[in-house]
């Protein structure tokens, strides 16, 4: 069975959210879609700085089985990608809530978090 965090957000698309009090988040794959995917060989995080929208792609994760795009649970600046993936892109198997995390955003619109699911809601869809 898969780890669902209860204080994170998630959406349908297998990304998780941990809402900062500064309206800071991080942003990364769930134990799920890491144990979907397989051993995880690349990942591909957007430039520092981007402001990409909510739903919008924001990157690549890559696997022994698949390529998956990653979708933004909200919109907002990008402020860190975590550089550590790209020597080490099985962080995401090891650690998916941890040291696997993708990227940090300033959420643009912090409502838009209230769209997102809560622990048993995702649990639920998977």
């Amino acid at each position: 069975m898969s780890n669902i965090p209860a204080d994170l957000k998630y959406t349908k698309e297998h990304e998780w959210l941990r809402l900062a009090d500064d309206g800071t988040a991080l942003i990364g794959v769930t134990d799920f879609a890491q144990e979907n995917l397989g051993d995880i060989t690349f990942v591909e995080l957007p430039e520092i700085g981007s402001s990409p929208g909510k739903g919008e792609v924001f990157g690549v994760v890559e696997s022994v089985k698949a390529a998956s795009d990653l979708y933004l649970p909200v919109g907002g600046e990008i402020l860190a990608v975590n550089g550590e993936l790209d020597e080490a892109p099985d962080l995401l198997n090891n650690d998916p809530y941890g040291t696997g995390w993708l990227i940090k955003i300033k959420v643009a619109d912090p409502a838009e978090t209230e769209s997102l699911l809560s622990a048993a809601d995702y649990e639920t869809i998977i």
